[in-house]
């Protein structure tokens, strides 16, 4: 196994575009390593894009943001698409993608797993590839009901401490999600530690993610 690092300041990513079609996807999916890459560099600039929202979630995903990128320089954008019907919406979400490109040109894009049983999901993944043709592109995965977990290629080694701080973030901000029998501490640290185990992570834990292409 190779390792590839971010190498000294001069290499490391400069603007980070996330993208998550629900307040919670982004956290869930790639917060760990979020929270590795502001650990590690500075100077980094985020767009933070939530696809779907009410008020009470709105507010959550801004303080969400807030606590996962710290003093990095930021700017979180909420949409107002109808969850669950991303598809039937896709020409104002195409449009929405559009405006993104010509204002935010990132180094390294985090979206959803293209395979994602969700629809909502699957349709942000495909947009962000059809739109961004000259970017690293990094799928993160959301655990759920569907069963839709794939076999990741790429992995973010994770120490305790922050899978502790990620999922001390999520639940203590999402507190309209705490009902949910799979917002638990347990089921969050079970798919850390699981990708950990399959990439030999002396940490123990890590998050996965699906990378269709990598130019060195």
């Amino acid at each position: 196994m190779v390792n590839l690092l971010f190498g000294g300041r001069d290499s490391a990513p400069r603007k980070v575009l996330c993208l998550g079609a629900h307040s919670d996807d982004i956290e869930i999916g790639c917060g760990g390593t979020i929270l590795r890459i502001l650990e590690a560099h500075h100077g980094l600039e985020f767009r933070w894009v939530v696809f779907s929202s009410t008020p009470q979630r709105s507010t959550e995903a801004r303080k969400s943001a807030k606590l996962f990128l710290k003093s990095a320089a930021s700017r979180v954008v909420i949409e107002n698409f109808r969850d669950g019907y991303f598809p039937f919406q896709g020409t104002r979400l195409k449009d929405s993608f559009e405006a993104l490109k010509k204002s935010f040109s990132p180094d390294l894009i985090f979206t959803h797993y293209g395979k994602d049983l969700h629809q909502d999901h699957r349709l942000i993944s495909e947009l962000t590839w059809n739109t961004f043709r000259n970017h690293l592109i990094l799928e993160y995965e959301i655990p759920k009901y569907d069963g839709d977990l794939g076999t990741p290629n790429l992995f973010v080694r994770l120490h305790d401490s922050l899978c502790h701080q990620k999922i001390e973030y999520l639940l203590k901000t999402f507190r309209s999600q705490n009902t949910k029998h799979w917002f638990t501490e347990d089921a969050f640290r079970a798919i850390l530690r699981l990708r950990g185990l399959e990439c030999n992570a002396p940490e123990k834990y890590a998050e996965g993610f699906y990378c269709r292409k990598l130019v060195f």
